[in-house]
C-alpha cells in the first residue's frame, strides 16, 4: 500500500500545465471502439482509471498502445461485449461501455460498476433511456444484459442532468437510425469534447452544452486524432493548494470559464487572480476568509471539488457553509479533517465549518478520490507530519500527483508499505 507523506508549512510556487481532463478521457476510450479504424488520444493522462479502462478494452480484444504521452487504440479486431465484475468494479466508467458495446457489437453485458462509494448512483437512468432507444435489458443477480439488432432515434427526457447517462446515449445513438434528441441533458465541458470527438470521426452531434442534444445517426464513424480538453478538476485543486498555503501559482492549459465557480469563490478568499488565454495565475490573500457555497450540475460549484474547497475554508477565517446536493455520501473525509483540527460538524447534506489558524499532521485514510485530495491539501498547510494512507483513491485520478507538488516547492514524498 502506498502512502504520501508530507511535511506542511511550505508555501507552493511556481508553474505547473494542467492534464488532459480524466472525466473527458474514459468516454473517449468507451468511443474509441465506434470505429475499426485506429483512434489516438493526444496527451492522454497515466493515471489508474485510465489504465483500468485500458484493460477493459484489451480483455474485449481491442489493442492498445502508449506511444509517448498520445494513446493508440485499435478495435478493428474487437471479438466479445462481456465486462467481467472483477474489471467493472474496478471503476463506474465502465458504465460508458454498455453504449459503445450496442452501437458496435449490438449486445453488451456487465456488473453494476464500482468507483469511489460516495453515494447512490444508480444506472436506472441509463437504462431507462437505452431502452427508449430499442434496447431489451436484462438484470439478474448484479448483472445486467443488453441486445439491440438495431436502435432507433427518439427523444429522450431526463429527471435529473445525468453526466454519465448523456453520454451513454451519445455513444449508443451516434450510430443508431434516425434522430435521437436529448432534453435536460447534463452540460458539463466534458459533454461538449465528447460531442467533438465524435464529431471528428464523422459523428452527428449537436447542442451539448444547451438544454438539447440533437444526434443524427450516421452509418460508419472513422478514425481520428483527437486532444482532450484540460482536466478542469486538476486546474482546481492545484489552485487550492496555492491557496491554502500561502503560496502562489501559475497553470497553463486552462479554461477558466469551466472552472469560473471556483474562481469567484477564491477572489471572495482575497486571492488575486489573473486570467490570459489558457493562463491561470492565482496569490493566495494576506489573510484567508470564509465563503459559502451548495454544489450542483454544470455550471454550479463542482462536487468534484467540493472537498478540495472545505480543507481551505477549514483554515480561513471565519464561518462557512457547504451543501452537498450530488452525493450524499461526499462528506468521508470530513472526520479525518477533524482529526487534524479541523472544526466541521455535519447536519443532512451541509456542512458547517469554523476556520481554524492552521492544521495539523495525523494520520489519516483517503476513501475516495477527491476526499484523497482533499486531505492532501490538508497535510500541506498542516504543521508537523500528515501521513495519507491508500493514495491508490488518489491516483486513479491525479497523474503524479507528488511530484508534482514536489517541484512547486512541497516537502511530500511517497513510500511502501
Amino acid at each position: 500500500m502506498e502512502k504520501y507523506v508530507i511535511n506542511g508549512g511550505r508555501k507552493l510556487s511556481g508553474k505547473l500545465r494542467v492534464s488532459s481532463a480524466k472525466n473527458s478521457v474514459l468516454p473517449m476510450l468507451a468511443g474509441a471502439i465506434l470505429t475499426d479504424e485506429r483512434v489516438v488520444i493526444k496527451d492522454c493522462p497515466k493515471i489508474l482509471d485510465v489504465f483500468s479502462m485500458i484493460k477493459i478494452l484489451n480483455v474485449l480484444g481491442v489493442k492498445t498502445e502508449f506511444c509517448g504521452n498520445d494513446l493508440v487504440v485499435d478495435s478493428k479486431n474487437i471479438n466479445d461485449y462481456v465486462i467481467s465484475a472483477s474489471l467493472g468494479k474496478e471503476l463506474r466508467s465502465s458504465i460508458f461501455m454498455m453504449g459503445a458495446l450496442l452501437s458496435r457489437m449490438k449486445r453488451a453485458e456487465l456488473s453494476h460498476p464500482g468507483g469511489c462509494d460516495i453515494g447512490a448512483r444508480p444506472v436506472d437512468i441509463h437504462l431507462n433511456a437505452l431502452k427508449e432507444l430499442g434496447v431489451i435489458i436484462l438484470e439478474e443477480n448484479g448483472e445486467i444484459k443488453c441486445y439491440a439488432e438495431k436502435m432507433r432515434g427518439r427523444v429522450i427526457h431526463f429527471n435529473f442532468p445525468s453526466v454519465g447517462a448523456t453520454e451513454n446515449v451519445m455513444l449508443a445513438s451516434v450510430l443508431a437510425e434516425g434522430k435521437t434528441e436529448i432534453h435536460n441533458p447534463a452540460k458539463e465541458p466534458e459533454i461538449v469534447d465528447l460531442m467533438n470527438f465524435l464529431n471528428s470521426m464523422g459523428g452527428k452531434v449537436y447542442g451539448a452544452g444547451t438544454s438539447t442534444i440533437l444526434i443524427e445517426g450516421v452509418k460508419k464513424l472513422s478514425g481520428t486524432t483527437y486532444t482532450p480538453i484540460p482536466d478542469r478538476i486538476e486546474a482546481g485543486t492545484f489552485l487550492l493548494s496555492a491557496v491554502i498555503t500561502g503560496g502562489e501559482i501559475e497553470l497553463s492549459n486552462c479554461n477558466a470559464k469551466n472552472i469560473w465557480s471556483l474562481i469567484h469563490k477564491l477572489c471572495d478568499n482575497t486571492c488575486k487572480v489573473t486570467i490570459k488565454n489558457d493562463i491561470i495565475y492565482v496569490k493566495s490573500g494576506n489573510e484567508r476568509k470564509s465563503f459559502s457555497f451548495s454544489t450542483g450540475p454544470f455550471p454550479y460549484f463542482s462536487t468534484d471539488l467540493q472537498a478540495q474547497t472545505m480543507a481551505l475554508l477549514s483554515v480561513s477565517k471565519g464561518e462557512s457553509q457547504v451543501t452537498e446536493n450530488i452525493f450524499e455520501f461526499r462528506y468521508r473525509h470530513v472526520d479525518e479533517l477533524i482529526k487534524m483540527g479541523a472544526d466541521i460538524k455535519v447536519k443532512g447534506r451541509t456542512a458547517y465549518i469554523k476556520g481554524v489558524e492552521r492544521l495539523n499532521g495525523a494520520q489519516v485514510l483517503a476513501e475516495d478520490l477527491r476526499g484523497g485530495a482533499s486531505l492532501v491539501l490538508a497535510g500541506l498547510n498542516a504543521s508537523g507530519t500528515t501521513v495519507v494512507e491508500n493514495v491508490r483513491h488518489i491516483k486513479r485520478g491525479y497523474t503524479e500527483m507528488d511530484e508534482k507538488l514536489r517541484f512547486l516547492g512541497a516537502d511530500i514524498k511517497t513510500i511502501y508499505d
